[in-house]
């Protein structure tokens, strides 16, 4: 796929609703909180303050690799060999395009690939202890096998696909419906790592640069939606417990996995329960973690954790559709070679 930001910000029409609200709304004096770290800003209207734009991109791996088994923690000089490495390997992957070729996104000129950095911790996976997906459990390996004898369908990839019969035949990603990187949960992918935050009283929107995914999470202890109304991006519920903005997340379409990285996605995840924690631990960080919990997918709940870091550069709006080339070309070639195959012009 072929995609470029346009140039200008850009704001969904939600959340310009909820800030007309704000607008509109009388609310005290700012005040400041306190954390381990420090005072951390309030909202007009008390709440933790977490708006701003925040980037999420690590070389960090999902899981711990086996040379860290047993390692908590990282020294920087390993932190930075990981990041060296990964990115090294990144680049080596790249090929030149055959002659006449633009070519299609390459690891030299992602921005977020320039920047080699990764965590002190061995993984994003911090529980189970050892840093690995649990297990899936007997009823999800049936499901997979079902869902193998069914030819990939539905397809619930991110990037990739059953074949090239047709767009449902293809990635959510590739199809411009989720991004591969925004979840939820969240994950550090490719390019694109930004979030924006935005908060009005009773509310608090996110906002992302890939495929410009919304969650507009209501804070006022309203009922989720029903079951018989999935969503893409599920029904989402948010509550403060201190400093803390916890965010629980359930009826999701049965079209995703339970959990999905950018190229791999297990289960289904009509059964998902996923649970969401931002904390504000300083003027330039927000502490993202996640826990997975679905015990028709896998045997034990896991948790990730990464900082969001403050970014300077704003969001562009990510036209996916109106740049989709990828689909379009993918589709035609297939066609294409079907001609050729028959011999028919």
């Amino acid at each position: 796929m072929t995609k470029r930001p346009s140039g200008r910000q850009w704001i969904p029409a939600a959340i310009v609703v909820v800030f007309t609200v704000l607008a509109l709304v009388p609310v005290p004096a700012a005040g400041q909180g306190q954390t381990a770290e420090g005072p951390v800003a309030r909202t007009p209207w008390g709440d933790p303050d977490l708006q701003g734009v925040w980037d999420y991109w690590t070389f960090t791996p999902l899981e711990r690799p086996d040379e860290f088994a047993g390692r908590d923690l990282l020294t920087a000089e390993e932190a930075a060999e990981v990041a060296q490495r990964s990115n090294a390997e990144a680049l080596a992957r790249d090929e030149p395009p055959p002659p006449g070729d633009v070519g299609a996104y390459s690891q030299a000129v992602w921005t977020d690939r320039a920047r080699a950095t990764a965590l002190r911790q061995p993984s994003l996976l911090i529980d189970p202890q050892d840093g690995r997906l649990p297990s899936l459990t007997p009823v999800a390996e049936q499901q997979a096998a079902a869902h193998r004898a069914a030819g990939g369908h539905p397809v619930r990839l991110r990037v990739g696909g059953a074949s090239e019969d047709g767009p449902d035949a293809r990635g959510v990603s590739e199809r411009c419906l989720l991004g591969f990187s925004t979840g939820p949960p969240m994950l550090p992918a490719g390019y694109n790592n930004n979030v924006q935050l935005f908060q009005a009283p009773g509310y608090v929107v996110l906002l992302h640069e890939m495929v410009h995914d919304v969650r507009v999470i209501p804070l006022d202890g309203r009922a989720p939606l029903p079951p018989s109304i999935p969503q893409w991006l599920g029904s989402s519920r948010g509550h403060w417990n201190g400093n803390t903005l916890v965010v629980e997340t359930t009826d999701f379409t049965d079209r995703t996995g339970s959990f999905s990285t950018s190229f791999v996605s297990w289960g289904s995840a009509e059964t998902l329960h996923l649970v969401e924690r931002f904390t504000r631990v300083d003027a330039d960080t927000v502490m993202y973690e996640f826990t997975v919990e679905d015990p028709a997918t896998w045997t034990m709940p896991f948790t990730g954790q990464f900082p969001l870091n403050r970014s300077d550069a704003p969001l562009y709006e990510y036209a996916c559709h109106e740049g989709n080339y990828g689909m379009f070309n993918m589709l035609s070639g297939a066609r294409a070679e079907e001609r050729a195959a028959t011999d028919q012009p």
